[in-house]
């Protein structure tokens, strides 16, 4: 039997539901090419979700009635499912994070941990405006970045298609015409041009291995483990990787400050957050958890393990002294955002006109050896 639900808890409860007895559950498999293979989890906008459910429980709604009314302006049939199934679970007496917790890849173990923490204090509302604020810090940084990566990207873009074009095009029909010249040319000349010929000659096959190479490229960049390696790889840079550490630990403090701020205890936080950390900080992290398990203090096991930068470490120490160390850690958050801001803003400003004199240069290049041939055949003539 087939059911359309966005976890295997999700199916065998709906299949419990029509009075199915469930002996084993198998998720389809998912559509081998990377752009449609998208899970229900990547489809359901939390931050939006969240915040609208914010406004509905400021309003004076109950956790069931805020959650009926988004399924009813819902329009979208994964979501409104989804939904329905919140509502479900809520009828039958379990909590919201019972409830969050049978969707492990749409609400993450954060938010089910802030939303279960609310509940022992009774401040959903809270707990759930700190989540959002949480998330809008994340995506303010993440934006950022992005924003300023989009013209050095349609740069290369650009400039690749020129030259895919130049290579795939022109040269090829120079290289017809001047065929017979192949032996008074330069060197370069000459390899341009028995490129040209032999694109000319075998056009289909050379499309289709490099169809070939770039869908193989591209399934093996969207394997967990390549984005692993090129991770550590990028860490190992000198200037890239310091920045690259900087923004995960950017990550991992404000997570661990919005935890701490729940009521979370930090053992349980720690181990939360530590899937937000990469390669050999995340090794780093444990050394730090086993040092606070055995009473040392959170600033100087974090010191320690080199989870920390000068002005952090002293930060910490202040969050200890004044016992505010939810509130001080998302200031270090805001802290390295600053820093990542500035570097990737110097970073472009420096980036930008190199990556043009590269893509000006490989083009006019081009360009130049393919007129070799007229400079040489007007010489001939004179």
């Amino acid at each position: 039997m087939v059911l359309d639900a966005v976890s295997a808890e999700a199916a065998s409860a709906q299949a419990q539901q029509q009075g199915l007895a469930v002996l084993r559950v198998r998720a389809q498999t998912a559509a081998w090419w990377p752009v449609f293979g998208k899970s229900a989890g990547h489809e359901f906008a939390l931050g939006q979700f969240s915040q609208e459910l914010l406004t509905l429980l400021e309003a004076g709604l109950s956790v069931v009635e805020s959650i009926e009314t988004l399924r009813e302006k819902e329009t979208r049939a994964e979501r409104r499912q989804l939904l329905s199934q919140l509502v479900t679970c809520l009828y039958n007496g379990e909590s919201l994070s019972q409830t969050l917790a049978h969707f492990p890849d749409v609400f993450p173990t954060l938010y089910t941990a802030t939303v279960q923490a609310s509940e022992r204090t009774g401040d959903l509302a809270e707990s759930l405006g700190r989540y959002v604020v949480y998330q809008n810090q994340l995506d303010v940084v993440r934006k950022k970045v992005i924003s300023a990566l989009i013209y050095p990207a349609l740069l290369v873009l650009v400039g690749t298609l020129v030259i895919v074009f130049l290579l795939g095009f022109v040269v090829p029909r120079f290289a017809l015409i001047f065929e017979d010249l192949g032996r008074d040319l330069p060197l370069l000349s000459r390899w341009l041009m028995d490129w040209g010929l032999l694109v000319g000659d075998h056009s289909v096959a050379l499309l289709v291995g490099f169809g070939l190479v770039l869908t193989c490229l591209v399934l093996w960049l969207r394997r967990p483990a390549t984005r692993q390696s090129l991770a550590a790889r990028l860490m190992q840079i000198p200037a890239l990787g310091d920045r690259v550490r900087v923004y995960q630990l950017a990550r991992f403090y404000r997570s661990l400050g919005m935890l701490l701020r729940g009521g979370i205890p930090i053992m349980s936080s720690l181990a939360m957050t530590g899937g937000l950390l990469q390669g050999h900080l995340r090794t780093q992290l444990a050394q730090a958890t086993r040092k606070i398990s055995e009473g040392m203090p959170i600033s100087q096991a974090m010191e320690a393990a080199g989870l920390t930068t000068p002005v952090s470490s002293r930060m910490l120490r202040v969050g200890e002294r004044t016992g505010q160390m939810g509130e001080m850690m998302e200031r270090i958050a805001r802290f390295y955002d600053d820093e990542i801001a500035r570097w990737v803003d110097w970073f472009i400003r420096l980036f930008e006109p190199v990556l043009m004199l590269i893509i000006g240069v490989a083009i006019g290049g081009i360009v130049v050896l393919m007129y070799f041939p007229i400079f040489e055949l007007a010489g001939s003539l004179n």
